[in-house]
């Protein structure tokens, strides 16, 4: 017969219905007799026991908050009976842990453990998983003139030998101070050397704070022959001084080929959104099992939105040194929202709770699953690129788009994105939806990759990551997810501080 509810670990006193239940259902849970007092929806929780007032709730073998009154055992534990632990800044201390990576339950016909991908070799030795045309804007005073550039090269080409041809529009790059520029500096400069673009056009106004000349400074090391610039003000016609350049672009774009890659190459981004009861059970354990493999493969994982179960990643740190930097990350963020006048623990959407996760605790528990068991190898700032293989802590908000254009932009190949409630963007990499209900697979296939919601339907976890493991393998390889399909492809760049 099929599961009910799941208790995720021995240590929980809650549970969490598998499929919705009614009020008076009679269950069984560890020997005891369980019966509800109200409907629990499915991805929900529902009590185990009493609970006191202030009592902890606790799910994943951790407290997700505590009781805001007295609850009794059956009734359904939702945000608003469950209130945040979380408050200000914390003293936080390092108790490092062993990890001992087990990736040998995986079954693959694939070969592992020298698995490849095809990919492009860039002349640098980086590597990408697609051959794009990017055009990047300086400023967003030119937006308009980017999007026709690329219209115009679509049309006159027919986007043959290419994987894509994109401009990416966005609204910064002046009236912008401190660390506020520097943010939208960061991004494009990332964007302009990441390696799934063939080739770059940055197209600049000429009296913008990001000025194209200091820009290109701020480059470092390029391939002159794949990125040109254009400062819109020093030219006639824009428009066709644009399309010869990107005609010249294009001629050496379309010489690449795919090449066999290791697998160690590859990194991927790691990132929920519209998360339900579900994700840290199904999607979000998938991504763990996948990051844990990786990983052991010498390849790159990367995790944002940490905060709320910091601390298990904190223990992880390889280092004294790592750990201090995710607590400055950690602490850095809490001060981002204190300084706003905003609660830290301020973070699930209504889609989120409504889906049934009721804090920011019960919500970072689940995210973190996505990142297995490894070490963390690193901790990145904001806009900053990666340095070292393995799994790595990125600071970003929990904002979608914001968060999704970060992990690319630190050097993902791809963002793989689960979700429980559907989400059709995508970021300027691919962008992987993995569902964690079969329901949501069902109801949009136009939006969802992959299916986990099969995970609660008796098909073995390894089951399911092998087949994940040689999807992502076809992804890396030039197989188009569907925000790539859809042309859903857009940036979004954290923007604090005032405006000019």
């Amino acid at each position: 017969m099929e599961a009910k509810y799941l208790k995720i670990n021995p240590a929980d006193n809650v549970a969490v219905a598998i499929t919705a239940l009614p009020a008076g259902e009679k269950l069984t849970v560890d020997g005891k007799g369980i019966t509800l007092n109200e409907d629990v929806p499915a991805g929900h929780k529902f009590a185990l026991k009493d609970f006191a007032e202030g009592e902890n709730v606790i799910k994943y073998g951790y407290p997700i908050g505590h009781a805001r009154k007295a609850q009794k055992q059956g009734d359904w534990m939702n945000e608003n009976n469950i209130k945040t632990n979380l408050s200000g800044l914390l003293e936080y201390t390092y108790n490092p842990v062993n990890v001992d990576l087990n990736t040998t339950t995986l079954n693959l016909n694939t070969g592992a453990p020298n698995l490849t991908f095809r990919g492009y070799k860039r002349k640098n030795g980086d590597v990408g998983v697609r051959n794009e045309i990017w055009i990047i804007p300086t400023v967003g005073c030119v937006n308009g003139i980017i999007n026709q550039l690329a219209e115009g090269l679509r049309r006159e080409t027919g986007g043959k030998g290419v994987d894509a041809i994109m401009a990416y529009p966005h609204n910064y790059g002046c009236s912008q101070l401190g660390d506020d520029h520097e943010n939208t500096k960061k991004i494009l400069r990332d964007m302009v050397l990441h390696p799934n673009a063939g080739a770059v056009l940055v197209v600049g106004l000429g009296c913008e704070n990001n000025q194209p000349d200091v820009f290109r400074e701020f480059l470092g090391d390029y391939d002159q022959e794949r990125v040109k610039f254009m400062v819109t003000q020093k030219v006639g016609d824009e428009y066709e001084e644009g399309m010869e350049l990107l005609r010249e672009l294009y001629a050496k774009a379309i010489q690449d080929q795919r090449e066999d890659i290791p697998l160690s190459e590859l990194r991927v981004g790691l990132k929920c959104g519209g998360s339900d009861g579900f994700s840290g059970i199904t999607a979000n354990p998938l991504l763990g099992m996948f990051s844990d493999f990786l990983v052991a493969q010498g390849g790159t994982s990367v995790l944002t939105e940490v905060f709320g179960a910091e601390t298990i990643l904190m223990n992880r740190c390889r280092t004294k040194e790592l750990f201090e930097d995710t607590v400055k990350l950690i602490n850095d963020f809490k001060e981002y929202f204190l300084s706003h006048g905003e609660p830290v623990g301020e973070n699930p959407s209504p889609g989120n709770k409504a889906g049934g996760i009721s804090t920011l605790e019960d919500k970072a528990l689940g995210c973190t699953q996505k990142c297995g068991t490894s070490y963390v190898e690193g901790v990145l700032p904001y806009g900053e690129r990666l340095k070292v293989k393995g799994l790595n802590l990125l600071s970003a908000p929990g904002n979608d788009l914001v968060a999704a254009t970060a992990l690319a932009s630190c050097g993902c190949h791809m963002v793989l994105f689960t979700t429980g409630r559907g989400t059709p963007f995508g970021t300027y990499v691919p962008t992987m939806k993995i569902s964690t209900n079969s329901t949501l697979a069902k109801n949009k296939p136009g939006w969802i990759d992959f299916n986990a919601g099969v995970i609660v339907e008796n098909e073995p976890m390894e089951k399911t990551c092998e087949r994940f493991i040689e999807y992502i393998i076809k992804v890396a390889s030039g197989e188009f997810v569907n925000n790539e399909k859809k042309g859903y492809k857009e940036i979004a760049i954290f923007k604090t501080g005032v405006t000019l």
